[in-house]
């Protein structure tokens, strides 16, 4: 609104607008909704928890509180769903409990026992009856004769549902979200070790065990020509010898794509040079560390920079770039700029977004500034643990 329009035609107030909009019906349905819905979470819980609880000194009562406690995991993520949709609220889901990889069903009684998320959402079914009593006659009344106050009191009761989601129905602390994040890092973490897999399987299947078995197939002809025609055997055993030297080439390549020896040996400035060296743009290093990280994390910046310098080759039109590490305090920073045209965008779906996947599993950051018509600048975050 301007301050043309601020007011009416003749000077006074600008007229009231109606607190009817689409956010306060979305209250108002979450708010009917809350006593039938109330009423099945306590009818569940009282048939299933409270029976389990009273069984529990026979054979068949455990088992079923377990289930019990399982189905109420369901119903908590039907509430949260709900109060995403209707109330807006941000909360996070709790971490999947998971299935025991030993122990059999015993085990899997005594982890959904002790389930901490289970055992709130029962507490919040308890609760939530006879607020739920309390919304739908409120609201129910209000559509009815308090309309006009309605949208004042929507507000208010929604005000509350909120704070119960948040405060039964949210991961109970900083730990289980922590849980959560690295249940999701686990799955990042083995699909990029299964892609790293399946490509040294494809590189061995392609390059050097393709070259070998020619090698074997050449020796045995040459070993078969070698009394007939002496020449022709020791031409086939002379390329016999180029094919060993490729496929030994293949092979320190293959390994060095897996861990190179220089990294192992003399740690990530002579390792970076290496990799400096190779790129097709010139690059400058400077690597500034007193000490060595820890040995997994100093392979992830290896390979962290090589991928950026390749993107840099392929992609940047780069004329020149340059790599710096240091240490600030707890965290490795590699800083990698380029001088080319800019425009790199991790949301874009490129190799950008997969590498930040891959640091994030490890409590890794990547953060890239790349304007259109450039110069690039990609810092990445790394736990020191040396």
């Amino acid at each position: 609104m301007t301050a043309s329009n601020a007011t009416s035609d003749n000077g006074g107030p600008p007229p009231v607008r109606l607190a009817f909009d689409r956010r306060t019906w979305k209250k108002v349905a979450h708010l009917l909704a809350d006593f039938p819905l109330s009423l099945l979470a306590f009818v569940y819980v009282v048939v299933t928890v409270v029976v389990g609880v009273g069984l529990s000194v026979t054979v068949v009562g455990l088992p079923l509180l377990a289930l019990a406690l399982a189905g109420a995991r369901g119903i908590g993520r039907g509430e949260r769903a709900r109060a995403r949709a209707l109330l807006g609220v941000e909360v996070d889901e709790p971490s999947p409990l998971g299935r025991p990889r030993d122990g059999g069903p015993v085990l899997w009684v005594w982890s959904r026992l002790k389930d901490p998320v289970a055992w709130r959402t029962v507490l919040y079914s308890f609760v939530r009856l006879p607020w739920g009593v309390v919304t739908f006659t409120v609201t129910l009344v209000g559509l009815i004769v308090l309309w006009p106050v309605l949208p004042f009191l929507a507000h208010a009761m929604a005000g509350a549902d909120r704070a119960m989601v948040r405060g039964l129905l949210s991961p109970s602390d900083e730990l289980e979200r922590r849980i959560a994040k690295l249940e999701s890092d686990r799955g990042v973490v083995v699909d990029t070790a299964a892609a790293d897999l399946r490509r040294i399987e494809r590189d061995l299947h392609d390059g050097a065990q393709a070259r070998l078995v020619a090698l074997a197939m050449g020796l045995g002809l040459a070993k078969e020509k070698l009394a007939e025609d002496p020449q022709a055997a020791a031409r086939m055993v002379d390329e016999a010898h180029g094919e060993v030297k490729l496929a030994l080439q293949e092979l320190r390549d293959l390994a060095r794509g897996i861990h190179p020896a220089v990294l192992t040996d003399r740690g990530l400035d002579a390792a970076l040079s290496a990799v400096a060296s190779r790129c097709a743009v010139p690059v400058t290093v400077e690597v500034d560390l007193d000490r060595r990280p820890a040995a997994a994390i100093e392979g992830i910046a290896y390979f962290t920079v090589s991928e950026l310098l390749q993107n840099v080759a392929k992609h940047a039109r780069a004329s020149r770039a340059s790599v710096d590490v240091w240490r600030s305090q707890d965290r490795l920073m590699l800083l990698v700029r380029d001088d080319g045209r800019g425009g790199a965008d991790p949301a874009a779906g490129s190799g950008l977004a997969g590498l930040a996947e891959r640091l994030g599993a490890v409590d890794g950051i990547l953060a890239v500034d790349s304007p259109a018509g450039g110069p690039t600048t990609v810092t990445a975050e790394l736990p020191w643990r040396g």
